[in-house]
């Protein structure tokens, strides 16, 4: 038969009876050696993260190659016509206002990124994510919330054919 428990023994004793688990070296951690675990494991991931800024920052970016885009008979008054510049993946437009003057802009939206377009009847390039709009001269924000001009690529004519020739300020 086993003893009756003794309800004066210590708190400890009586702990460790009904919870007999244990694990190696459990009782080595103290509340400041996890404090200062944590203040490190907190520094290498502050230092980690101004490691991956100071990376993209100095990454060189591509610089752009003049690229072919459209006849320049191709482009209807008022009309628009999209194409991929700089690379593959990064869509752009071409916008012919109504006077015959050529625009070329990135087609993604300085607000959260989402694809613009051409609008023929305002003569904008309209956001639809967020209802915001660019004047179609100058790429400037007009409306919605984006609040930066959309990026523009510098374009020219050479024999009928419209060329991009890089980003431009």
């Amino acid at each position: 038969m086993s003893e009756p428990r003794d309800p004066s023994a210590e708190p400890e004793r009586r702990w460790r009876e009904d919870f007999p688990f244990t694990s190696a070296g459990e009782e080595q951690v103290t509340r400041r050696d996890f404090t200062r675990y944590l203040a490190a494991a907190s520094g290498a991931f502050a230092a980690g993260s101004a490691g991956v800024a100071v990376f993209a920052s100095v990454k060189p970016t591509e610089v752009a190659s003049t690229q072919a885009i459209i006849a320049v008979r191709d482009i209807p008054a008022s009309g628009s016509y999209l194409f991929r510049y700089p690379t593959p993946a990064d869509p752009a437009i071409l916008i012919r206002l109504p006077d015959g003057e050529l625009r070329a802009y990135s087609q993604k939206c300085t607000h959260l990124g989402c694809v613009v377009y051409w609008d023929e009847s305002t003569r904008d390039i309209l956001c639809p994510c967020h209802n915001g709009s660019f004047e179609g001269r100058t790429g400037n924000p007009i409306a919605g919330p984006p609040d930066r001009p959309l990026s523009k690529i510098a374009i020219e004519k050479r024999d009928g054919v419209i060329w991009a020739l890089g980003e431009s300020e």
